[in-house]
């Protein structure tokens, strides 16, 4: 892959990372946040919210495979469907537009922000926190989760013939089951940790959330912010490892 074509590589996953970030989040905003037209309108509407932010996200990203995800993208590169320079330039691509769509999400809520009262419900609207604080437990969530999601991309590659990951080779309605696996597995899963299974969705928006000058915001929560980063990618290089077994073993039989 040439220069160039790395640079239209970035620029694929930066948009489609900032704007699946922008709308994930701002659904949380909207139903989170004080004196909002959705404040709360409840999980189904958070959890649907964030599958539609993934359809535009992985549509968006079309031209370098739709990936959206480091975790994915660590699935890919072990699968040997990307390379180690396309895997490096996705990842860095995927958290500094997580961090800009995060950052415009606060700009849409900015008033909002200002007059919420409660910082859990600030930090909310940008990084996942669990229910029960149980490190091991959360951990093995979050690979569970994303071990779901990354299976089936599989499967999705395997069985309707798209080259996931590959410039240009994502079909355009590749984005519609991948958003509906999304809100699926926030339904199913989701209610332990709040559904990280994307390290650079939760880790750009915690950055953003530590930098920009929002009132009473409270902690980051750092403490935390390592099981959405290692459970994601735990779970993606297990399903990348077991996939190609496991759908062979389903295909013959």
């Amino acid at each position: 892959m040439t220069e160039v074509h790395l640079g239209l590589y970035f620029v694929s996953e930066f948009v489609g990372t900032a704007l699946l970030v922008l709308l994930g989040c701002g659904v949380v905003a909207n139903v989170a946040l004080a004196k909002t037209k959705g404040n709360a309108g409840g999980v189904a509407m958070v959890t649907w919210g964030w599958g539609f932010a993934v359809f535009a996200g992985v549509l968006a990203s079309a031209y370098s495979g739709g990936i959206v995800n480091p975790a994915v993208a660590l699935g890919l590169l072990i699968s040997g469907k990307i390379s180690g320079v396309m895997f490096g330039v996705a990842i860095v691509a995927e958290v500094l537009g997580a961090i800009v769509g995060a950052t415009l999400c606060w700009l849409t809520y900015r008033n909002h922000f200002a007059e919420e009262p409660d910082p859990a419900a600030k930090l909310g609207v940008f990084a996942t926190g669990p229910a029960i604080r149980n490190y091991p437990a959360n951990l093995v969530t979050e690979i569970i989760g994303t071990f779901v999601l990354m299976f089936v991309i599989f499967a999705f590659a395997d069985f309707g013939d798209i080259q996931v990951g590959v410039p240009g080779g994502l079909g355009p309605m590749m984005a519609m089951p991948v958003a509906f696996l999304v809100v699926g597995i926030g339904m199913s899963l989701g209610g332990p940790t709040g559904y990280a299974i994307n390290p650079a969705r939760d880790l750009g928006p915690r950055i953003a959330h530590a930098i920009l000058p929002i009132k009473g915001k409270g902690p980051s929560d750092w403490s935390y912010a390592w099981v959405p980063v290692v459970g994601p990618f735990v779970g993606a290089g297990l399903a990348a490892l077991s996939a190609p077994l496991l759908l062979d073993l389903a295909q013959a039989v």
